[in-house]
């Protein structure tokens, strides 16, 4: 019998052990796992150490330079406290570098360390010892899951939730902003005082606040909460496909329910009989393990019609909810362009395989080929998504789901399954790290980032991309149009795509869909080579799009 070789056992190398392949010895760097993963880490300490980098295996009093990825200062200062403290060394951390990964991957690239920049710094609140200190960062700090404050932030939502049923936008926007600066903070409010300068406290949520902390409640709030029209407008709202004012129509003819819309016979789409049939699952919550399991069902269909496709779970499951009223993914391709025309694929993939109950699809309007862009299905972006609910049986782990809200007494779904609302959502590569920060939420966070964008830095965020509103202003001003008209065909992309945006805003002026029979630019005709460009018109305006609010 011939004896089994036997595997030869390799150590990782160090720089200690072999100290010749070291070039920078003062700049000791040790890489936080937590949220990196073990993977991650290990290629990065080997590339770093081929580049002669000393990367330390363990934290130690000697490391400089605490690199981490997708962690706050806060969270890296915790770590490292609770790691001196077990090995009972004393912590020094104000002597220490702690960085976010771009100052490593960067030094990496320049093969030396690089100087230190505001930018690589990640940021760390002070120690909120005095009332002071509430007052100057309390707002600055990331909203957590579980705050201090719910007492405070639960009837302000209520409010919000009851000023958007009555389309008032304003006072709606008002009280999630006043909620998310309570969230916000590092201590319990409880008095006045605690909120003085704080930003985004209006005078009504000032008043609100002051009757809870004052008398344990507020009245306008429980008025609110118990009236008819709060709970109807509720009720109705929580019917998939209806939106604020259908329900409002309904309130107006006495329906109060969605049991009313089936006695009293009320015409509904093909999206609100579904919303209808799977009222009581849709209402109720969604938690994160079956959140995972469609996750597998949806990555299954896709790596089957598209391999390398990318599935990303996005919206609250994303940013660390445990529950959620549904599950939204965001799928694209590394080829750009390869992403074309999956999502039938992969529906007809899960429909196959009996796991859509429900299912409508909205295509990419930049990709329509005949008639140019119309005017985007949804405010968000223009994405091809697929709305669409999942057939979800119940396991042993998926199960345990608390009970959804009331109002149905007939439910199709038996008790081995569950119905589960799902969002699809494809991007092109090019797009897809803004189509993920969009879809991830949340939807205040997205509208003050936008803002903050366009005020603050004079640019314009969307799911599509980020540009500089001044250089686009520019250029869509700029009086030599009959020089970018001539070089529009040439091999320089940047002016190429000036010679597509100027096409798209004489589109927008004239109110005329594309096409190169009637497409004018400056009364002059398009060129003859406009109908071997027009794919690429029509794909440009992924991006051109996003500037249309600049070119009207």
């Amino acid at each position: 019998m011939v004896p089994l070789k036997r595997r030869k056992v390799t150590h990782p190398q160090t720089p200690d052990q072999h100290g010749e392949t070291c070039k920078f010895n003062d700049v000791a760097i040790f890489i936080i796992e937590r949220k990196m993963g073990a993977s991650r880490k290990s290629f990065l300490t080997q590339l770093g150490r081929s580049k002669g980098f000393r990367i330390e295996e363990s934290y130690s009093p000697s490391v400089t330079h605490v690199v981490s990825e997708n962690n706050t200062g806060d969270e890296v200062q915790a770590w490292i406290t609770n790691e001196t403290e077990e090995k009972d060394e004393k912590a020094s951390i104000c002597s220490l570098h702690l960085l976010d990964i771009s100052w490593l991957t960067e030094s990496i690239a320049a093969e030396s360390p690089l100087q230190v920049q505001d930018r690589h710094r990640l940021k760390t609140s002070p120690k909120p010892s005095a009332h002071v200190a509430v007052k100057s960062y309390a707002c600055q700090r990331r909203s957590p899951l579980n705050h201090h404050n719910t007492f405070l932030t639960e009837p302000l939502e209520i409010l919000a939730e009851n000023a958007e049923f009555m389309e008032n936008e304003g006072r709606n926007i008002a009280f999630r902003r006043s909620a998310s600066v309570l969230k916000a903070l590092p201590r319990v409010v409880r008095r006045m005082e605690d909120l003085k300068n704080l930003p985004c406290l209006g005078g009504h949520s000032l008043r609100v606040i002051k009757e809870i902390l004052e008398d344990g409640a507020s009245q306008e709030v429980e008025t609110t909460k118990q009236s008819e029209q709060f709970q109807a407008m509720k009720a109705l709202t929580g019917v998939f496909g209806v939106g604020v004012k259908s329900a409002d129509r309904w309130f107006r003819e006495g329906l109060r329910n969605p049991s009313d819309l089936i006695r009293t016979g009320q015409k509904l789409n093909h999206t609100q009989q579904a919303g209808v049939r799977y009222y009581n699952d849709l209402n109720k919550p969604v938690t994160k393990k079956e959140a995972e399991a469609i996750s597998d069902m949806v990555g299954k269909a896709v790596r089957a019609v598209l391999p390398g496709a990318i599935l990303t779970l996005t919206g609250g499951f994303r940013r660390g909810k445990e529950v959620g009223h549904d599950v939204d993914f965001l799928i694209t391709h590394p080829e750009e362009g390869a992403e074309e025309g999956m999502m039938p694929k992969v529906l007809k993939w899960l429909e196959d395989q009996g796991l859509l109950l429900y299912q409508k699809t909205t295509r990419n309007s930049y990709l329509e080929s005949r008639d140019g862009p119309e005017r985007a299905p949804h405010h968000m972006d223009r994405f091809e998504r697929c709305f669409s609910i999942f057939k979800l049986e119940q396991t042993k782990e998926c199960s345990g789901t608390t009970a959804g809200a009331a109002g149905m007494s007939e439910q199709q779904s038996g008790p081995s399954w569950r119905a589960v609302r799902v969002d699809l959502v494809v991007s092109p590569y090019s797009q897809f790290a803004y189509a993920t920060l969009g879809w991830t939420g949340s939807k205040l966070f997205e509208r003050d980032l936008r803002r903050w964008a366009g005020q603050e830095r004079g640019m314009s965020l969307s799911n599509h991309a980020l540009y500089d509103s001044k250089r686009v202003s520019d250029v869509l001003s700029c009086k030599c149009w009959r020089h970018t008209r001539q070089s529009a065909l040439n091999s320089n992309t940047f002016k190429r795509t000036v010679f597509f945006i100027r096409c798209l805003t004489v589109c927008l002026d004239t109110k005329k869909k594309f096409s190169v029979e009637n497409a004018r630019c400056s009364g002059n005709s398009l060129p003859d080579q406009a109908s071997s460009v027009q794919r690429e018109f029509l794909s440009c305006i992924r991006s051109a799009r996003g500037m249309t609010h600049l070119c009207a």
